[in-house]
């Protein structure tokens, strides 16, 4: 078979070094996974092998160029995941799946897609009335949720937010904890919390919910409602009955959007419950105006832990399944 060779050259020595990684550790690691020969003189990057193989090992490289250039880092994390984004067939550059700041946080810090799952979820969030983000921990399910809910506040698209959980005992029982009702759910409702300061900052955030702009409230507080001009946000949706999830789709008013998150392998619901985040997906599959977006632990961007944490619990569950 007729051998291919190509060449990349790196533009400086800044970008060189942080592609490389200490030890030479990245390359080392993009060498064992290519199926191609690489190889490298200075900051010219040497490929040799089928054209297949070339081809497919100068996109990763390019698109690894991407991330160095546009993140100023590379991770071995980093080349795994764009490695197995080319393997499926995706065709998308890293420098477009992190291209357009959706908003600055109060500290300034631009918010964007960091995946091309996260990318996808954006775009069905802009596009639909109704989407469901389903996937692991860590994924920016809820957070990039209350960001977009933020961004259609300041467009003026909405005229508030309002941010739902439902309030299921995970192995604690809520009447052992101290204070009233809303006391007792404040706990669930915190990571709600924690997004919107980490968006708006504390002070606007306090405001908001002063002037009812924001309301975070448990589920149980939608029956009966009708929401118009709102941007709704189900967390932890894999915690709602059928008749939770029944009740709370159909709370949708006028000018209103809704975004529903949930990991469907974390239930805590009692076992002879079934959860409305698994029903709603044979439900409402085929309804125009309403997507399901699947994120993966491939978009997980918390510690690199996580996502190994996540891959040995599968393989676990998956060992056990038969039993």
């Amino acid at each position: 078979m007729l051998e291919k060779e190509n060449k990349i050259t790196i533009g400086n020595i800044e970008s060189a070094t942080i592609f490389f990684g200490s030890g030479d550790e990245n390359f080392r690691h993009l060498r064992s996974i290519s199926g191609a020969d690489i190889s490298a003189r200075g900051a010219e990057v040497f490929i040799k092998g089928t054209q297949e193989e070339v081809e497919f090992s100068s996109e990763l490289i390019r698109n690894l160029l991407d991330i160095v250039e546009t993140e100023n880092r590379l991770s071995i994390n980093d080349i795994n995941y764009m490695n197995n984004l080319l393997k499926r067939g995706e065709k998308a550059r890293y420098k477009d799946i992190v291209s357009g700041v959706l908003l600055n946080t109060v500290s300034g810090k631009g918010i964007k897609a960091k995946t091309l799952g996260q990318k996808r979820y954006i775009q069905a969030i802009l596009k639909d009335d109704v989407v469901f983000g389903i996937g692991p921990a860590g994924t920016g399910k809820t957070y990039l949720a209350v960001v977009m809910a933020v961004r259609a506040l300041r467009n003026k698209e909405v005229e508030r937010i309002i941010l739902v959980r439902p309030a299921v005992e995970a192995g604690e029982k809520l009447g052992f904890l101290p204070g009233d009702f809303i006391e007792k759910v404040n706990p669930y409702l915190r990571p709600l919390y924690d997004s919107l300061f980490d968006i708006l900052g504390v002070d606007i955030t306090q405001r908001y919910l002063e002037k009812n702009i924001i309301e975070v409230a448990p589920l149980a507080y939608m029956r009966g409602r009708t929401l118009n001009d709102a941007f709704i946000i189900l967390d932890e949706a894999q915690n709602t009955t059928p008749q939770q999830m029944k009740m709370f789709l159909t709370r949708l008013g006028f000018g209103s959007k809704a975004v529903i998150t949930g990991d469907i392998t974390q239930v805590d619901l009692p076992v002879d419950e079934y959860s409305g985040l698994i029903e709603i997906q044979k439900i409402l599959s085929n309804v125009k105006g309403v997507s399901f977006e699947y994120l993966t632990r491939e978009d997980v961007i918390r510690h690199p832990l996580v996502q190994l944490i996540i891959n040995a619990y599968e393989q676990y569950d998956e060992r056990n399944s038969g039993h």
